[in-house]
């Protein structure tokens, strides 16, 4: 995708998704500087999410120059707040229906590396309990069922678990979950609210397995599943840290449609065609 030319990126961040970010931008055209750039930069690309760096992003925030246009995933409340402080506007990419729905493949695949590694049995043959059946919670369990997994779906929407079952799997209620839980020693949560509290918990067989894909805070009680011997993992960032070059050209694709959508905008306001 062609960039303008002379424009610059001060790319934040040192973790893998942002520098294949940043290559993918500097492929596209862009001179890509690092976080001591954000004076001079024409756009600021924040990393994904961005809670713990709060203090550090307000810092870089603030020397940027007003009006300048940082995007961002996953924004939280005290970075919005030292942007607006600053002048500089702040765009949120992952709200961009089209980046979360690629995004669920890296996480699904991100999700069957994590049940490989932990568990002692093939995905092949083996049964799964996938909690939700949005964007990740179709990506997982078409790759299981592929791999031969047996998967059942627990979902409160009526919609969803008819749509499970159209693509040939087991569906039933989130009510039903006490009820499913036994019969499972591997779980997997994409439902971003409390869903596997201590009393769900005790229902799993003990050295049961559960991924929690979903974002903080989760939907598992992790200190109940320790103390019950379970093993639960929240999974956070699965695309970062299991396919960080897929990962940061997406980010870096969607920025580059945002950033030419706002010109196109831009042009027509002005009469341009």
């Amino acid at each position: 995708m062609a960039a303008a030319c002379n424009l610059t990126f001060c790319v934040v961040g040192r973790d893998a998704r942002q520098l294949a970010a940043a290559r993918a931008l500097q492929n596209s055209g862009y001179t890509v500087l690092g976080a001591e750039g954000a004076g001079q930069a024409d756009y600021i690309l924040l990393p994904m999410p961005m809670d713990a760096e709060a203090a550090d992003l307000a810092r870089i925030l603030r020397a940027a120059r007003p009006g300048t246009l940082a995007l961002g995933g996953r924004i939280s409340e005290p970075v919005r707040k030292a942007a607006q402080a600053a002048g500089v506007e702040l765009v949120d990419y992952f709200l961009r229906p089209e980046l979360a729905c690629l995004n669920a493949v890296p996480t699904a695949e991100g999700c069957l590396a994590l049940l490989m590694q932990l568990r002692q049995r093939t995905i092949w043959e083996s049964e799964f309990l996938v909690l939700g059946y949005g964007r990740i919670g179709r990506a997982v369990a078409r790759r299981l069922q592929a791999l031969g997994g047996q998967v059942t779906i627990a979902a409160r929407a009526p919609e969803q678990r008819a749509a499970a079952r159209c693509a040939g799997l087991h569906a039933a209620p989130l009510t039903a979950l006490e009820q499913l839980l036994p019969h499972f020693d591997a779980v997997i949560n994409t439902i971003p609210a409390p869903v596997l509290g201590a009393d769900q918990l005790r229902c799993l067989p003990r050295g049961a397995l559960i991924l929690d894909l979903a974002s903080r805070p989760g939907g598992t009680d992790f200190a109940a599943a320790r103390e019950l011997g379970l093993r639960a993992e929240h999974a956070l960032s699965l695309p970062a840290r299991c396919a960080p070059e897929t990962a940061g050209a997406l980010v870096a694709h969607t920025v580059e449609v945002i950033l030419q959508e706002r010109a196109a905008t831009a042009r027509s306001e002005r009469g341009v065609s």
